[in-house]
C-alpha cells in the first residue's frame, strides 16, 4: 500500500512534516508512505491552464493517483487550511485524481483545541471530490501524541484495504 503524504505547508521544518516524517517511520511492513515536497512548486490555479498543466501539476496529479491514500497534516492559518494546500487540491478537482479517494486528515498542534478550524476547512474542501475522510482531530505534541499517530495510521490503512476490495469486487 502506498499512501502520499502531504504537509499542508511550506516550511522546511514544520511540526505537521515532522508528523508525517514519525508517519513513515511508523508504518507497518507492507505500507509505504511518501512525502510529496512540491506544493511550493505549483502555480496559482488557472482554469485555463487546466488542459495544459505545468509539469509540477503532472507530478501532483500523477502523485495522487499512485496511491491508495493520502495523509495530510496541516497547520491552520487565518482560521483556515493554508493557500497553497486550498490551490493545490484546486489543481485536481476537475481531474478526477482526489475523487473519492481516502484521505486522513489531521495538525500537529500546540493544544488539542487549535487547529479545528483549519480541518474543518479542509473537510469542506474535500467534500467538494467526495473524498474518503478518515480523522480529523487535531494531534497535540507531546505525551500520547505517538499513540494518536497510529491509530490515524491504523484507521487510514484500514479503509484504504476496504476501498480497495470494495472497488476490486465492482469490477
Amino acid at each position: 500500500m502506498r499512501i502520499l503524504g502531504v504537509p499542508g505547508c511550506l516550511r522546511a521544518r514544520s511540526s505537521n512534516r515532522e508528523l508525517l516524517e514519525a508517519a513513515r517511520t511508523a508504518a507497518p511492513a507492507g505500507v509505504e508512505i511518501v512525502l510529496f515536497d512540491g506544493l511550493g512548486e505549483l502555480p496559482f490555479f488557472n482554469p485555463d491552464l487546466e488542459d495544459a498543466p505545468t509539469p509540477a501539476v503532472l507530478v501532483w496529479r500523477e502523485a495522487i493517483a499512485a496511491s491508495d491514500a493520502l495523509l495530510v497534516a496541516t497547520p491552520e492559518y487565518g482560521h483556515s487550511l493554508p493557500g497553497v494546500l486550498k490551490n493545490a487540491i484546486d489543481w485536481v478537482i476537475g481531474t478526477g485524481e482526489l475523487e473519492r479517494k481516502v484521505v486522513a486528515i489531521t495538525a500537529s498542534v500546540p493544544h488539542p483545541e487549535r487547529g479545528r478550524k483549519g480541518l474543518a476547512a479542509l473537510k469542506q474542501t474535500l467534500a467538494a471530490v467526495r473524498a474518503v475522510l478518515v480523522g480529523g482531530e487535531p494531534i497535540a505534541r507531546g505525551s500520547g501524541d505517538a499513540e494518536a499517530l497510529r491509530d490515524l495510521l491504523d484507521a487510514l490503512i484500514t479503509t484504504a484495504r476496504d476501498a480497495r476490495r470494495a472497488d476490486g469486487a465492482s469490477r
